[in-house]
């Protein structure tokens, strides 16, 4: 018995000690981030990035922070609305209110269509760019509501969310599964559309028990399991038939790493809600698949794209799918404690924190070159939604684990 004993007690020490490097460091990326996303990165945003002409948000800021004139697409604000709904909670307090109604009302006032759908962009003064109708569009209105809904506390967001979820399902519901992305249905399908459904959806199951959420999140869910992954790669493809078969040509063979890794952490989120242990073993399965294929080791970043078989088709590397790449490292620690998830989520911090290095301080840099240098161009408001969500579940899975952080209060 006293020889199992201390079997076990050498294996505890080999975990702790295997653990204890990448953790530290882990941690200490942890504090810059959050250093940098509520001194730097909320400020900027909160003066530079609205537009208090008009209203709502500048679509991009150039590296020196003034605004780019240029139509703004339905995701932004939405995506504005998560990103400030965890100001307060991450500790700029008093900002999350006035900025979540600041992009709710403009939402409101231009994206809304007579039928309720959601229009696909306008330009800064709100006249409409283009009324076209997309699945991600509505995708992200719905993440929107539950956040406006959840911050607000307004019970017409709900009403807004039932009915244009109803609506989406009027007009865009697939027989063969899922949904089109269009109404006269010119595009091919994409599975991107629908994972971002199922975020939406998973949001909104927390704070509304109506059913027809955990419906949508358990049918995205089935569509993942039945259709969208390939047996033989353990990925997820970005474009199918209406009929979900791999989409004729190289399109049917595009696999976006970044989308994989937040597969991935959507699953998760399901298993940890549900117990469902194939969401578990899909979810591991696409990361460990996408941190094999899809991160250059040279550069250690999650490259934009690769082809099924895994070799590499665009090797230059966007800011958003690092953050992917940490937030399902994060998560797959967190529930499994395998050493590799911890090291992944170190290294992927490491590499995200290289695209905030800018002479403005609070932007971002969207793009790495091939040759790991940074194309100058303006930063993209929507990554902002990227950026927060990685850096408050980095936060959240280290208070969890037992490494709470001092609350950067910033007023």
């Amino acid at each position: 018995m006293a020889a199992e004993v201390s079997a076990m007690e050498r294996e505890v020490s080999i975990v702790v000690s295997t653990e204890a490097v990448p953790l530290r460091l882990l941690d200490a990326s942890r504090a810059r981030l959050m250093r940098w996303l509520l001194e730097d990165a909320y400020p900027l945003w909160w003066s530079r990035g609205v537009d208090r002409q008009h209203g709502g948000f500048h679509e991009r800021l150039e590296q020196d922070s003034q605004p780019v004139n240029e139509p703004r697409r339905a995701r932004l604000h939405p995506r504005q609305m998560f990103a400030f709904s965890l100001a307060d909670d991450l500790g700029h307090d008093g900002m999350t209110e006035p900025a979540v109604a600041h992009a709710l009302e403009y939402f409101l006032r231009h994206y809304v269509r007579a039928d309720g759908l959601i229009r696909m962009s306008v330009a800064p003064d709100g006249n409409c760019v283009d009324d076209s109708v997309l699945l991600y569009d509505q995708a992200f209105a719905l993440l929107g509501y539950a956040t406006a809904y959840d911050v607000l506390n307004d019970p017409s967001l709900r009403q807004r969310a039932h009915a244009l979820l109803a609506a989406t399902q009027g007009c865009l519901t697939n027989p063969a599964g899922g949904f089109f992305e269009t109404p006269d249905r010119p595009l091919t399908a994409t599975s991107n559309s629908h994972m971002h459904l199922l975020e939406a959806a998973l949001a909104w199951q927390v704070i509304d028990h109506d059913v027809r959420w955990r419906r949508l999140a358990a049918d995205i869910v089935e569509l993942a399991f039945t259709k969208l992954i390939d047996a033989s790669s353990s990925q997820i493809r970005e474009f199918y038939t209406d009929d979900w078969q791999p989409a004729q040509g190289d399109a049917g063979s595009i696999v976006e790493p970044g989308h994989q890794f937040e597969w991935a952490w959507l699953l998760l989120r399901w298993y940890s809600s549900t117990g469902e242990a194939r969401a578990l073993k899909l979810a591991t399965n696409l990361i460990d698949a996408a941190e094999s294929h899809g991160v250059d080791r040279s550069r250690d970043v999650a490259v934009n794209s690769t082809w099924l078989d895994g070799k590499a088709r665009d090797r230059r590397a966007r800011l958003w799918p690092q953050t992917e790449r940490l937030k399902a490292a994060c998560v797959a620690w967190e529930l499994t404690r395998a050493p590799r998830y911890l090291d992944m989520a170190q290294r992927s911090a490491a590499a995200l924190e290289r695209y905030l290095q800018t002479e403005t301080v609070g932007l971002w840099r969207d793009q790495m070159s091939e040759q790991g240098e940074f194309i100058e161009e303006p930063a993209p408001a929507s990554s902002f939604y990227h950026l927060v969500a990685a850096i408050a579940d980095l936060n959240a899975t280290l208070n969890r684990v037992g490494r709470p952080s001092l609350r950067l209060a910033k007023e």
